[in-house]
Parts: C-alpha cells; structure tokens; sequence
C-alpha cells in the first residue's frame, strides 16, 4: 500500500515535495500509527531551508511532532492495542547497551536517531513507531494539542530538567519561537517573572508572551534585568541558536546565575566567555526529553495548566504543507499543524 508523505529529498534549499511512499510493515516491537496531527517544527525548516546543522538521513519524511492512533501492533507488543489515542517521543531508534541509555539517559545516547532526519517522520497518514516511545493521550485532550507535547517537553527539560527555577525569579527568554514561548510558560509555572526580548519583526510573537502574562521587549530588557537590586537576570534561557545571543546572555545573567541553552545554530563565538568564569555562571545545554518528562508534560496539557491554545496559529492538510511551513517562516504563524486525514 502506498502513502503521500511530505519528504526532504537531499540538502540543497527547498529540495521537500510531497512524494508516494509505501506504508510502512511493522515490527514485533513497533506499532503502525495513523497520524491526527503532526506540529512543524523548526528543525523542519532548517531542512526546507537547507541550512540545518545535524545530519540527515536522506531521502526522509519530516514531522516529529506528533499524535494519533494505533491502528496495528507488532507481535511482542503488550499494553497497546488498535484504536488506542497516543502521543510518540522522537528516539526512534537507540542502542539498549548504550550506558546512556541504561541511565535513562537515552535522549542523550550517541546512536539515537530521531523521526524526521534519522528515519521517517509523521508528514503522512501511516508511520511505525517503537512502542517503547508511546504515551497515551489522556482523553478530553485533542489531538492538535497532544502533538505539541514534544516541543513542550523540549522546553520543559530545558526550564525544569537542566536548571533550577525558584518562585520569585526574574527569568529573560531570548528568541520568542516557539520553544521559546514554551519555555517561558514553563518557566512562570515555577513561579517566575518571566520577560522575552525579541526583534521588531516578532511583534506578532512577543504579542503571544504577553496574552500569556510575560512580559516582552525589542528594547529596554537590559534594564528589567537589572532593576531588582543591579546585579541581573537570574536566569536566562537561549532559545534562538544565534551566538549574539549568548553574548547577550552572559551580560545579563546574574552572578551565580544560569543559562539554559536550547537553541540550535551553526555559528561561531566570536567574544570572550571570560564572564562565564567571572560571574560563576552555570551554562546548560538542554537536548531533547525523557519519559517522566513526558508524562508530566501530558498531564499539564490535560489539566490546562500548561496552555498552548494561543500557540497554535492554524491546521492544513497534507497536501497544503508548503503554505503550512511558509505561514511558520514568514512569522505569520507561530506553530502550523499538519492533520492528514485518519480515516483510509
């Protein structure tokens, strides 16, 4: 049987195009899932764009971000079963010996790879996961908003996982994409005064953060950083992979402060990290999420805690996914979905 999928074909810019794909067979230890929805994200772009700074299988079908339901299991498979509302994790595959992964720690082992550009994504109607990365979808929960639960999980670990945030923080967010809206929603959950800093250009975005009760500048942040008692920010989350903006950080950040590092990008430092060791700074690098994360992320999504309405700026069908990505690059958008039909 075949599949449409939205596939990423090789490495020069815009080389994505809808393509047939034959639906994929199973394992004993996997599950063929019928996709709702699935998020784009902007690794997603990166490799429309061709300018991603990971390795990518190619050809690869994109979308990692995403939920649906169980239509078949694999032999060994117990606990699953067809019809089944789930959300999947990204560590496709992992090696079980790996001593990162016998940690728990397998987001971070050196084999992973992940839906997307390591094997094939969720741009499409059919995809085989490993059961092992299944979470059930608590019901009342849609499905749009279940497929987020990846980038939610994402800014979690970034904002719980690696740092320590205190009621009563004044925490800067740097870069008011996605992850990092997330990010900040996380970050006034602990209790935190939370402000973004972005360009003239995110005012559509930095209008989202305040909707959300933070607070957003283009200019002025240095100053809220540092009108508490003139020492900075204490904590600062880099969610923009540009390397100005960890000078940025470094400056603002409180002494003994941290940050949380979870943007992506290919650029070079070219200023001293001197304050780093000067101030006694912690500076954290944050990659991925494990499956506790995962299930308190889902039960703030469920419970309404953790709201991600005002994140999600529109669905589009498959065969519409180039006005999808292009609503997400042009920043008219802050988070496009992608919902294939579930019925064959």
């Amino acid at each position: 049987m075949k599949q449409i999928a939205v596939v990423n074909y090789g490495p020069e810019r815009h080389s994505v195009e809808l393509r047939e794909v034959p639906v994929p067979a199973v394992g004993p230890e996997d599950v063929l899932l019928e996709v709702a929805a699935v998020g784009v994200c902007g690794s997603d772009l990166h490799q429309w764009l061709g300018d991603q700074s990971w390795k990518v299988n190619y050809p690869v079908v994109l979308g990692h971000e995403f939920a649906g339901v169980v239509r078949e299991t694999g032999e060994r498979v117990s606990g699953w079963k067809e019809g089944d509302r789930v959300a999947s994790e990204t560590a496709a595959v992992i090696n079980p010996d790996s001593p990162m992964t016998r940690q728990g720690l397998y987001n971070l082992d050196p084999g992973r790879r992940g839906f997307g550009y390591g094997v094939d994504g969720a741009m499409t109607r059919f995809v085989r996961v490993p059961a092992r990365c299944l979470h059930r979808v608590p019901d009342g929960l849609p499905f749009e908003r279940a497929a987020l639960a990846e980038p939610c999980c994402v800014a979690y670990s970034a904002t719980v996982v690696g740092v320590r945030i205190n009621p009563g923080d004044r925490v800067v967010i740097l870069g008011p994409g996605t992850i990092g809206i997330l990010c900040g929603l996380v970050a006034k959950l602990c209790g935190a005064a939370v402000a973004f800093h972005g360009l003239a250009q995110d005012a559509p975005r930095l209008e989202i953060a305040r909707r959300s009760g933070c607070l957003a500048f283009t200019e002025g942040l240095k100053e809220w950083a540092f009108e508490a008692d003139g020492l900075g920010a204490d904590g600062v989350v880099d969610a923009t992979g540009v390397s100005a903006s960890l000078k940025s950080a470094l400056e603002i950040v409180r002494p003994n402060g941290w940050i949380a590092k979870v943007g992506w990008g290919p650029q070079p430092t070219d200023f001293s990290l001197d304050p780093l060791v000067q101030k006694n700074i912690r500076l954290q690098g944050s990659f991925s999420h494990t499956w506790s994360t995962w299930e308190r992320v889902l039960r703030l999504l469920a419970s309404g805690q953790l709201d991600v309405g005002p994140v999600i700026g529109g669905g589009w069908p498959l065969a519409e996914w180039r006005e999808a990505f292009e609503a997400m690059h042009s920043g008219r958008v802050l988070k496009s979905l992608i919902k294939p039909r579930l019925t064959i």
